[in-house]
């Protein structure tokens, strides 16, 4: 039971929060991008503010830098689904007359809609 995972937001970018009780305190780094920003505080007020001071601080340091920051999600990525899968998949959407990324994104907001 030493750890216990949730995540913050900020200005688009999402952060992990964990806490150790060997240390005491919550940490955290922002997901889903490669550079590192990490974070921490003794309680749940100092680990917000230093997770939005993190980020705050990376996008200024690229705009001084004249550098673009880097975006959590580009609006696509790669699946591996298999080959079975993947002709499972162009036939129904051929079937009902729609793109294979149609048939793809509806499913996924389906399914997500259902998580949250």
């Amino acid at each position: 039971m030493g750890k216990h995972e949730k995540l913050l937001e900020h200005k688009g970018y999402t952060g992990s929060v964990e806490y150790s009780d060997e240390d005491g305190i919550f940490f955290g780094k922002v997901q889903f991008i490669r550079a590192l920003i990490s974070y921490e505080g003794s309680n749940a007020e100092e680990l917000r503010k230093d997770f939005h001071d993190g980020v705050d601080d990376y996008l200024a340091m690229c705009k001084e830098k004249n550098i673009t920051p880097e975006q959590p999600f580009k609006g696509s990525f790669n699946v591996r689904v298999g080959r079975d899968l993947h002709r499972q998949i162009a036939i129904e959407a051929a079937r009902r007359g729609v793109s294979l990324n149609s048939l793809i994104v509806a499913a996924l907001e389906k399914e997500t809609h259902h998580a949250s």
